[in-house]
């Protein structure tokens, strides 16, 4: 038997409620706009560090350019999210994904061969439906411009009428 494919563009995200670096539960339903939900392997590594920092970056312009907000799940506990957090001065949620039910909900693949938890970014439209897919584990900055493309076409085509088409 094949193992499930990954949440695709078109399908709505499965709905979740987590806890963020600060004790609050962060639920994607309740959310009504765009969201970039980005999957990282663990808090405080190389890679996670760089792209924690790049979105952090770029969350202003995301928010007020888009209308968008960005969160980040990794399988570790509030405590780590809020070291985490703290030392890189984050200004956007990252979520306690604890026994990793979320990451199995959008069914997040591997990376390295099935020895890490996947660099996987998902932008979400209002509705919670998939508009871009990004799997990329050792690039780790270029999700932000991947996201922040998808989120720039889904603004134009809104703004358009047109129907966003990949």
């Amino acid at each position: 038997m094949l193992p499930a494919l990954q949440l695709a563009v078109g399908e709505t995200a499965p709905d979740f409620a987590l806890k963020d670096q600060n004790g609050k539960i962060v639920k994607r339903s309740t959310i009504k706009k765009p969201l970039v939900v980005y999957f990282y392997p663990a808090d405080a590594t190389p890679g996670c560090t760089v792209q924690a920092k790049s979105f952090n970056e770029d969350i202003d312009e995301i928010r007020k350019k888009y209308g968008a907000d960005v969160v980040g799940i990794s399988g570790q506990d509030v405590a780590s999210k809020q070291k985490f957090a703290k030392e890189l001065g984050l200004t956007f949620s990252i979520l306690a994904d604890e026994g990793d039910a979320v990451r199995n909900a959008f069914k997040v693949p591997k990376a390295a061969f099935g020895l890490l938890p996947g660099r996987v970014t998902y932008v979400l439209d209002k509705d919670g439906k998939c508009i871009k897919v990004y799997d990329n584990l050792t690039d780790a900055k270029s999700h932000i411009d991947q996201a922040k493309s998808a989120l720039a076409a889904v603004s134009s085509s809104k703004s358009s009428g047109s129907t966003l088409k990949w």
